[in-house]
């Protein structure tokens, strides 16, 4: 716990936490059941609502037996996992904040990297603390806690990383504010959500699986690979069709709420520059022009629409 001490604070005062998760300003102590912190404290009808639906279903699952060697060859099918381990420093300190069962800190911690997972799902937490231990990773901390009150130090990361979860809140902007303030000046925000014109295919794919009460989803890719796996084929199910709180988003959008948040814009990936490829994810694209930006977004419609269309904003907190 000593190496994580001085990245935990309390969600109600926000004051860092003493190593035993007491609050010394506000006296409030916490407790760890099974190693996980249980920093969250209660929220919203809207984003309990939200809880509840991941602690029916965590996502996404792991397969069965597997190990950590399986983990980084399926990360490192994906050329953004590749490039984002590729980028951050062999000394970081990483929050993946919705970190939901964990993958992507077990993916990223490696070297002298300390990682934090932070989820308001303690059974995706569990599933994720889990695997560390049996792949005997001691760099990650899994905590339970809440985005609109996180117990994590401002500006104590190198990277703040979050995937898949600002546009399940109710107030996306308002998310990302709070999160833009956990990166350190000079650190890194990666930013994964949905985007306004790539997540149509599967919004049609969704009507149809409405129609059959979703014992159909026509040309979904990710559910056909799943077959075999009916718990990560039904946590994929859940969350991309039957999620109870969705928002989508521009480029633009995203890029006026790093502006609002001191955080320089660097990029998207995919790229939202026609014909570039990308090397070297925490560089800045070569230009910024939002006119091509929106052609490249009609791209994605093809490029990212198969698996639900989320794409990344990469910025630096200034």
């Amino acid at each position: 716990m000593e190496r994580f001490g001085e990245l935990l604070a309390c969600p109600a005062c926000e004051e860092p936490l003493l190593l035993n998760l007491t609050c010394d300003k506000c006296g409030t102590v916490f407790d760890a059941p099974d190693g996980i912190p249980r920093l969250r404290l209660p929220g919203n009808a809207r984003t309990d609502e939200v809880r509840k639906f991941y602690e029916r279903a965590p996502f996404p699952g792991y397969p069965p037996r597997d190990s950590l060697h399986a983990l980084h060859m399926r990360a490192e099918r994906s050329e953004f996992a590749r490039l984002l381990d590729k980028a951050i420093s062999g000394d970081a300190r990483i929050v993946d904040v919705g970190c939901g069962t964990g993958q992507m800190c077990l993916y990223l911690a490696r070297a002298d990297r300390v990682v934090i997972g932070a989820d308001l799902s303690r059974p995706s937490l569990q599933l994720g603390a889990s695997a560390a231990a049996r792949f005997n990773l001691d760099r990650v901390l899994f905590v339970e806690t809440d985005l609109q009150q996180p117990a994590l130090v401002n500006g104590g990361f190198d990277v703040v990383y979050s995937s898949g979860v600002v546009h399940h809140t109710p107030n996306p902007r308002a998310a990302f504010a709070r999160l833009a303030r956990l990166a350190r000046p000079g650190g890194t925000i990666v930013l994964g959500v949905y985007n306004s014109l790539a997540r149509i295919p599967l919004r049609l794919r969704r009507v149809a699986a409405r129609l059959s009460n979703f014992r159909f989803v026509p040309f979904d890719p990710v559910l056909r690979e799943r077959n075999n796996e009916p718990e990560r084929r039904e946590a994929w199910l859940r969350d991309q069709y039957q999620h109870p709180e969705e928002h989508c988003h521009t480029v633009a959008e995203v890029q006026r709420w790093f502006a609002e948040n001191e955080t320089e814009y660097l990029r998207t990936y995919p790229t939202s520059v026609l014909g570039e490829e990308t090397r070297d994810l925490f560089a800045a694209a070569s230009d910024n022009w939002r006119s091509e930006g929106w052609l490249a977004q009609l791209g994605w419609m093809r490029l990212l629409g198969h698996e639900g269309g989320l794409f990344f904003t990469v910025g630096r907190r200034r």
